[in-house]
């Protein structure tokens, strides 16, 4: 990734406005505040997969969800550790979350069905994971790269909502070289159709042609990236996402997934 980068000064830790971590600074903030472990019903419903928080509300007024024998009609009720609820008579149990990150490769879908029987990215993750799981955000048919999926609906919101700007990164390969002129109206922001876009970065790719660029980009409106270089008058021939939101495709062969680690996931919940 590195090759997208450009070389910044290194910051001189002698300045006089350098202000070094005090361990009371640190302690501060080891004490964030800790949960009672308690949900909301309608949250435990939907994260158990029978309804979305919406439906589950439904479910909750009629009387057709009871939480320790007992019929629940409380609009946010929380349900505790240990608490027994069943819906229809059958006790539910939370869904385990699933993180599975994919190399995407061309002429997949990303949907979950296709009426035109076209194939879909859930086809290549169909066996990486005992509960359904869903693509995170979309890639178009053509473009390849980082995509993820998961059953945590929470996380997924966070990571599409444009006030959380989580970053993409793309490796750009087009049917020219790009000038320098347009390089730099990409850098001071284009009017695009559907409103002004701004990249957070753009720069030619080290060592390659110059119809190769690196674009950084938190946006998430629909073929964004193939977008700004269409209105310049260019055609992209290779589109690759090679991060999104901190993840890389890296050791990951075109068309395999895998599970996140542990620390990717704590990473992603603390964006």
């Amino acid at each position: 990734m590195n090759r997208y980068k450009k070389n910044k000064p290194k910051k001189n830790f002698k300045s006089k406005n350098y202000k070094p971590r005090t361990k009371k600074s640190t302690a501060k903030q080891s004490n964030a505040p800790k949960t009672d472990g308690t949900m909301r019903l309608n949250k435990f419903l939907a994260h158990a997969g029978i309804a979305s928080r919406r439906e589950a509300d439904e479910l909750i007024k009629i009387g057709a969800v009871t939480v320790n024998g007992e019929v629940v009609t409380e609009m946010g009720y929380k349900v505790k550790p240990g608490d027994k609820v069943q819906f229809n008579g059958e006790t539910i149990k939370p869904e385990k979350k699933v993180y599975v990150l994919l190399n995407k490769p061309k002429n997949f879908i990303t949907t979950t069905d296709d009426e035109k029987g076209r194939k879909t990215v859930m086809e290549l993750v169909q066996k990486s994971a005992p509960v359904r799981i869903y693509p995170v955000g979309r890639l178009d048919r053509n473009t390849t790269g980082v995509l993820l999926f998961t059953n945590d609906g929470d996380l997924a919101k966070k990571l599409t909502h444009p006030k959380h700007r989580v970053e993409k990164l793309y490796h750009v390969k087009l049917d020219k070289n790009l000038k320098p002129s347009d390089m730099e109206k990409i850098k001071e922001g284009l009017k695009l159709d559907d409103g002004h876009i701004q990249v957070d970065e753009i720069s030619y790719i080290k060592g390659a042609p110059h119809n190769e660029v690196g674009v950084k980009i938190h946006s998430g409106r629909n073929r964004i990236v193939r977008r700004i270089f269409e209105h310049l008058g260019y055609d992209v021939i290779k589109l690759d996402r090679v991060l999104f939101a901190g993840l890389t495709k890296k050791d990951l062969k075109r068309g395999h997934w895998r599970h996140l680690t542990k620390k990717e996931v704590d990473f992603l919940k603390m964006l």
